[in-house]
């Protein structure tokens, strides 16, 4: 369903966690790309990255006036700050689009957060502004077999960083691994099709990640468990 959803254009309502999260990830891109940025500089940069390429999200996130934006503003800094006491060793490059067209009518698109060559073998990092979810393996596996299929190498290793709270999975993909989630995707596409020819509904299997579903509004059963997983 979420990915039906997305296809269609149907995304999750922008919320100020949201949008502070992605203001965090253009600090870490520019981090990188350009070294780090000076304490007394960082609340302008913020802005600069908020007129550069957030200013639409602004409204929809509720953070359009400056009393609401400050928060943001500090919060990022706040998470930038645990960012810079990260290694950059062997780093290669930030916020790269990958893009593989596996069959007819089938394209997979993707972006990792950053790309490290320390050694011999290519590692792909996944930054989170938040705890790690449950379903992070999952997005890993994916990266994994996007950047195989699109480079024509494997992995070496792909990474989930939580920058808050210093929480990081490391997983060593494997050729079977990755033949495995090929197989996931493909299944997913012809299910897609199949409803989409049928007009029926998909099977809904409600977890943590109905919290980040673009149609939780319209289905009670994400919405009762993201409403359970939060907890009293």
């Amino acid at each position: 369903m979420q990915a039906g959803a997305r296809l269609q254009g149907i995304y999750p309502p922008e919320t100020v966690r949201t949008f502070t999260g992605a203001l965090c990830h253009r600090l870490f891109a520019r981090h990188l790309r350009t070294g780090p940025i000076p304490p007394e500089l960082i609340p302008q940069v913020c802005r600069e990255e908020i007129g550069a390429a957030l200013n639409p999200k602004m409204a929809a996130a509720g953070v359009a006036s400056p009393g609401r934006l400050r928060p943001v503003i500090e919060e990022a800094e706040r998470i930038y700050r645990r960012f810079t006491t990260l290694t950059a060793h062997g780093f290669e490059a930030a916020e790269v689009d990958l893009e593989v067209v596996p069959a007819d009518g089938v394209t997979i698109v993707g972006r990792v957060d950053a790309v490290f060559r320390p050694g011999d073998g290519v590692v792909l990092v996944d930054w989170k502004t938040g705890e790690l979810g449950d379903d992070v393996d999952i997005q890993l596996g994916f990266y994994a077999l996007l950047w195989a299929l699109d480079r024509g190498e494997l992995p070496a290793a792909v990474e989930a960083v939580s920058v808050r709270t210093g929480e990081r999975i490391r997983r060593r993909p494997t050729v079977g691994e990755l033949t495995d989630m090929a197989r996931d995707v493909s299944a997913m596409a012809g299910t897609l099709r199949e409803i989409w020819e049928s007009g029926g509904s998909p099977p809904v299997r409600p977890g943590p990640w109905c919290a980040r579903c673009p149609v939780l509004r319209d289905c009670g059963e994400g919405s009762a468990a993201v409403r359970l997983l939060s907890g009293p």
